[in-house]
């Protein structure tokens, strides 16, 4: 099957910085696929250059066989773009901004309203379409965003992070429409901060950090890499100089990587066991009491830390 989306060796150097190094990936008509990094690892970079709002300083970017550049723009009007943050007229109903949006990108009359319809139908807003997007909630206004984006009916939908700052409900409204997309055809590059997402959404996920692609496959693929690895969550206190200590002394162990979090420490590791005995040893030594330990069978937050060596959300 031909893919949509075909970016082959991008690169993005800023001065001495390169920012995105060597990517290569793909997307078939009809997948979710997830791109997952930490901050700064070159999701926003790789996300600018496949919309064609910077150009590669190496590589290429096709959208059905159709190179991608900044001033491409027949090529770029198969890609909807939802951004981070909500692009709408707060004083336009939702309606409105449809239609705006809709004429700009060349549709008209009766098949530009049909549209419309369709689009609040997808996004569950038809019943709030003559309400001004300032009186919208901030989950009702992502979805707005989301029925701007797909409006044109798009061969490749990129979303990035759009569940940022919404309530439980909502975001699980966004899921489903979301999930409505791929089923219906449509290609969806979707990038998030949240693990969870990315394991209900995606049929492969792509694990981007400094710049590089770094592993790439379906769940149950990446998962199996890690083998019998397990993953060790730890409750801790002391003071920070001391935890870091304590931590820094566990990342010493064979065969285990540590992430910081807020109450401790998350550990994936071979050895279960023998890592727990040591993180109590190694507490006891630095000054630090630990309160709670929790073992899970490996999941793809365990192969993200074990890549990284970094949470999904860490800053």
């Amino acid at each position: 099957m031909t893919a949509v989306l075909e970016c082959a060796h991008l690169v993005r150097t800023f001065g001495d910085l390169r920012a995105v190094e060597d990517v290569s990936l793909t997307i078939a008509p009809g997948e979710t696929y997830g791109l997952l990094g930490p901050n700064g690892a070159g999701k926003t970079t790789t996300i600018s250059m496949i919309c064609g709002l910077l150009a590669p300083t190496a590589g290429t970017v096709r959208v059905l066989g159709r190179e991608i550049t900044p001033a491409a723009s027949d090529a770029k009007a198969a890609i909807g773009l939802v951004p981070q943050d909500i692009a709408l007229y707060p004083d336009l109903s939702a309606r409105e901004n449809l239609r705006f949006f809709g004429r700009l990108q060349g549709l008209r009359g009766a098949a530009l309203e049909a549209r419309i319809d369709e689009t609040l139908d997808v996004v569950g807003l038809r019943d709030r379409a003559k309400d001004r997007i300032d009186t919208y909630s901030g989950g009702m206004k992502r979805r707005a965003n989301i029925a701007v984006g797909m409006l044109h009916a798009p061969t490749l939908l990129v979303l990035d992070e759009p569940t940022v700052g919404v309530d439980p409900q909502s975001r699980n409204s966004i899921l489903e429409a979301i999930a409505n997309l791929g089923t219906a055809g449509m290609a969806v590059l979707y990038t998030t901060h949240y693990m969870e997402e990315a394991e209900r959404l995606c049929d492969r996920i792509g694990i981007i950090d400094v710049g590089r692609l770094i592993a790439e496959g379906t769940r149950a693929e990446l998962v199996a890499g890690l083998g019998s690895a397990s993953r060790v969550t730890v409750r801790a206190e002391g003071t920070a100089p001391a935890l870091e200590a304590w931590r820094a002394a566990l990342a010493t162990l064979p065969g285990v990587t540590v992430s910081a979090t807020a109450t401790g420490a998350d550990l994936t590791c071979a050895d279960s066991t023998a890592t727990v005995a040591a993180a109590f040893q190694r507490a006891g030594a630095h000054g630090v009491a630990i309160s709670g330990v929790e073992v899970a069978a490996p999941d793809l937050e365990s192969v993200f830390l074990h890549l990284t060596g970094k949470g999904l959300r860490d800053e």
